[in-house]
């Protein structure tokens, strides 16, 4: 059974940082491109960002561009989402996603995801 556990999710200070997880299990993790998506109260969920297999290549919305990096350790089965100088509309709630061997505009269009975690809550006070 493949699961999708992410973690690190919490209340913080607007300009503040927090670093997410999402440990994978049950798939050949090295073998997924992997992908962060938000979704606010109210809203449709988004894209965040986006790491191939290798960890070569990655993708950024712009509305995180520079404030935000991914990666991935494939030895942990894990990628990470690094969120710094957070504001109140970074608050979502934060999953993960896999897509098998994707580029990474493609994961980022939401299509035929194969896999989704279940989300951690990021807050952002003012």
């Amino acid at each position: 059974q493949v699961q999708l556990v992410e973690s690190g999710g919490g209340l913080v200070q607007a300009g503040g940082s927090l670093r997410l997880s999402c440990a994978a299990s049950g798939l050949t993790f090295s073998t997924y491109t992997m992908g962060w998506f938000r979704q606010a109260p109210g809203k449709e969920r988004e894209f965040v960002a986006a790491i191939t297999w290798s960890g070569r290549t990655t993708l950024y919305a712009d509305s995180v561009e520079g404030r935000f990096t991914t990666t991935r350790d494939n030895a942990k089965n894990t990628m990470y989402l690094q969120l710094n100088s957070l504001k109140p509309e970074d608050t979502a709630v934060y999953s993960c996603a896999a897509k098998m061997y994707a580029a990474t505009r493609d994961l980022a269009a939401n299509r035929s995801i194969n896999y989704w975690g279940q989300g951690t809550q990021v807050t952002v006070s003012s």
